[in-house]
């Protein structure tokens, strides 16, 4: 009786760190994420793995929780979505069905490609934000022809691809497409990013990849408190500061995000 006691007792102990552990990275990851726009995975994903949830199950998992950053990063700034539904569709009709197949592929390409040339454009990305002092710092109402049009919608559905099979660093992807095709700033941008991105195309794509493996229910609901709290905290604190601390966060989560994918493509190619 007393090992019984003794081993329960260090299974609950062992749940509780946990469960601690998994909730702080993903609050701390989410609000990072809400004011950059993307990168939750960074901290989020490789946590999960970590933990011991296979690759398909954990990314199940962070999408059913990046679904709470988006709800908790839309709620605080929905008024930034008032102009842009028209947007909103267009991402949503042209996204969705890149998602879907993403998440059809995943089980049959070589993840350390993917990462590899995301790690690449997340860098770049970051290079081209700093290099350009203006860019997303004020708002504008680009209107697009039919070329330009056309060049948007297969753009967001090849990130919808990503989104599908490896998920991090693709919300960042979105909000600088936003930023540079219609002349956002950082915070519209993102405002719309966590309409589209964080709800419904990661919804979607956790849903699709539930059918792989069943998502493990007590870290789900740890990981869904601290992706809402992390993500309304996050818009909280974007909304205070503006857009100057938006872009320096959006830079320096790029290039987290693109080292942490290059050194995931080097290691699975060793």
């Amino acid at each position: 009786m007393p090992y019984l006691l003794t081993k329960l007792s260090g299974s609950v102990d062992h749940f509780i760190f946990k469960s601690f552990y998994i909730f702080v990275l993903s609050f701390f990851s989410n609000t990072f994420s809400a004011i950059s726009g993307g990168g939750a995975g960074l901290l989020q994903l490789p946590a999960l793995i970590l933990s011991g949830v296979p690759y398909y199950q954990a990314l199940a998992s962070h999408k059913l929780a990046t679904v709470a950053l988006g709800i908790g990063g839309s709620l605080r700034n929905y008024k930034s979505l008032g102009n842009d539904i028209s947007v909103a569709w267009q991402i949503l009709i042209f996204g969705l069905p890149g998602v879907v197949l993403g998440t059809s592929i995943v089980e049959y390409i070589s993840e350390k490609y993917l990462y590899l040339i995301l790690g690449i454009i997340s860098i770049l990305l970051a290079f081209y934000s700093f290099l350009k002092p203006d860019l997303g710092l004020s708002s504008g109402n680009n209107k697009l022809n039919l070329i330009h049009k056309i060049r948007f919608f297969i753009f967001i559905f090849f990130i919808g691809i990503l989104n599908g099979s490896i998920s991090s660093g693709t919300g960042l992807l979105v909000t600088i497409l936003l930023v540079k095709t219609f002349e956002m700033d950082f915070l519209r941008a993102i405002s719309m990013t966590f309409f589209t991105v964080g709800i419904f195309w990661n919804f979607v794509g956790a849903i699709f990849l539930v059918r792989i493996g069943s998502v493990p229910l007590n870290l789900l609901i740890v990981l869904l408190i601290g992706s809402f709290t992390g993500g309304y905290i996050g818009a909280h604190l974007s909304k205070l500061n503006g857009n100057i601390l938006i872009k320096k966060t959006f830079i320096t989560v790029c290039i987290f995000v693109g080292i942490s994918l290059l050194i995931k493509s080097i290691k699975s190619f060793l």
